[in-house]
């Protein structure tokens, strides 16, 4: 005998995530707050806000979750506070990894740039990537008296004859290496930093190619802010007379209103040109990858550029940068 058990068959209610407005606010309302600074140039402040504004890319990333607490607590307001902060952060920050087409139709020019870490980066390894990829200049920072010998013991003037260096101890010395003739230029940095050597290029199939071998001092206090702010000034701006080239460690990442302000004056970045411009550069040879992109290859807006790469030297806290430009053509 069976028995019918009537009756009807009801679904639990579904559960959807919902946040409280308070809640909500409190999450949004610091990616507000970073993104209007980031628009304002509140680094200009000095201070931490000059070491805040390097993490801007993993800001931006983050805001996204912003954006879905803030759809969770269904209010129109908060909605679109996280929204337009995460769009205007992608704004800064996204185009860094979408290339452009090279326009110059002139001569290609090879620029290797490496930090030693007070002379400790593998000479072998330098003079390979110069072998590898056969750069017509090396720019190098904190490059020590030991380190030029170093260097040239491994081969690097068989590659590289030409040079105009100005080593010294520990983070003051820097060095320009050649595959072509040099001729040292008048210096143009404050006084009280590291050297910054300048020199002017004498290529076979192009007008000389003025190269500043970068390297600012580290912003990690008050007096180091000012000197910092006051070399990236001091950078000679782009000229109609010259093709100028700008390499090496500007302690500076393009979320900075003071290098924001060098590109301001005539040139681009290599690496935001070709889309490499979210790969960072320091610090290398940890546990973990790099953090932030302070190595940088600003060349003359007449100029393209055609590929950038980094490249590990053992020993050294920064990845070593390569870029390939396209000079302009004749006009």
């Amino acid at each position: 005998m069976t028995t019918d058990v009537g009756g009807e068959i009801v679904s639990p209610p579904r559960r959807t995530l919902r946040v409280s407005p308070r809640l909500a606010w409190i999450a949004v309302t610091p990616f507000a707050v970073w993104a209007a600074g980031r628009l304002a140039g509140a680094d200009r402040a000095g201070g931490v806000a000059i070491a805040l504004a390097t993490g801007t890319p993993y800001v931006a990333a983050a805001s996204l979750v912003a954006v879905l607490v803030a759809v969770a607590a269904r209010r129109p307001a908060v909605i679109a506070v996280a929204a337009a902060s995460s769009a205007l952060l992608a704004a800064v920050v996204l185009p860094r990894a979408v290339g452009s087409a090279p326009t110059a139709t002139g001569p290609t020019l090879r620029i290797l740039t490496v930090n030693l870490f007070y002379g400790r980066g593998d000479p072998a390894a330098v003079v390979d990537l110069v072998r590898r990829l056969e750069p017509d200049v090396l720019t190098t920072q904190e490059l020590t008296p030991e380190a030029v010998e170093a260097l040239d013991a491994a081969g690097l003037g068989r590659l590289l004859p030409y040079r105009h260096l100005e080593d010294g101890p520990g983070p003051s010395g820097s060095g320009i290496y050649a595959r072509h003739p040099l001729t040292e230029m008048p210096g143009f940095a404050p006084e009280g930093g590291h050297n910054m050597p300048r020199a002017s290029l004498a290529l076979p199939s192009a007008p000389p190619v003025e190269i500043v071998d970068v390297h600012t001092l580290a912003p990690l206090n008050t007096g180091y802010v000012s000197q910092w702010t006051a070399e990236l000034a001091a950078l000679p701006a782009a000229s109609p007379g010259a093709v100028r080239v700008l390499a090496g460690d500007f302690n500076a990442s393009l979320d900075h209103s003071a290098l924001r302000a060098v590109l301001g004056r005539g040139y681009a970045d290599a690496a935001d040109a070709t889309g490499d411009g979210l790969t960072s550069t320091w610090p290398a040879g940890r546990r973990h990858p790099p953090l932030i992109t302070i190595d940088h290859v600003l060349y003359d807006r007449r100029a393209s550029a055609v590929r950038t790469g980094v490249h590990a030297v053992p020993g050294s806290d920064h990845l070593a940068l390569f870029a390939e430009l396209r000079l302009p053509g004749r006009g």
